[in-house]
């Protein structure tokens, strides 16, 4: 497995685990709001019910997030190489290596910091489609590209 699959691999898993953890804290919800429903009744009850409801949406929004993440890295085949720069490119300007993909944590693998990023990102989308020694300048500071894999 060559340095760019290890990143992908591990940024699947990342949102993978994402996925997993939203899904177990909304199944807990729904459960604590049935087991709840059981033995209350009354205004106090209501707001707990409605605080419960309102976490669980914004928990359904997360995994809803998390799972079009997933969906953009299934779509990236982390053996392809290319020239110019495309979702899924590993480029390395200013001696910051920056994953096309989507926007996630940075991480390090293999002793290197890796930073994923989205190509609408304003720093994607000035890398997207151009080549090793491309320059350019976001925010007065200066980029070179060194590498694309």
């Amino acid at each position: 497995m060559n340095f760019k699959q290890k990143i992908h691999s591990y940024y699947l898993q990342m949102v993978q685990d994402r996925i997993d953890v939203f899904r177990d804290m909304i199944s807990a919800l729904t459960e604590d709001s049935k087991n709840d429903a059981k033995g209350s009744a009354g205004d106090k009850h209501e707001t707990a019910l409605s605080m419960m409801h309102i976490e669980q949406e914004k928990l359904t929004n997360k995994l809803k997030e998390a799972i079009t993440q997933k969906a953009i890295l299934d779509k990236i085949d982390p053996s392809k190489t290319t020239e110019n720069i495309i979702s899924g490119s590993l480029v390395k300007a200013n001696g910051i290596h920056l994953y096309l993909s989507v926007a996630l944590p940075k991480i390090t693998v293999d002793g290197i910091n890796v930073i994923a990023l989205s190509p609408q990102s304003p720093l994607g989308s000035h890398l997207m489609g151009n080549k090793v020694g491309f320059k350019f300048e976001i925010n007065k500071t200066h980029y070179t590209i060194e590498s694309v894999e």
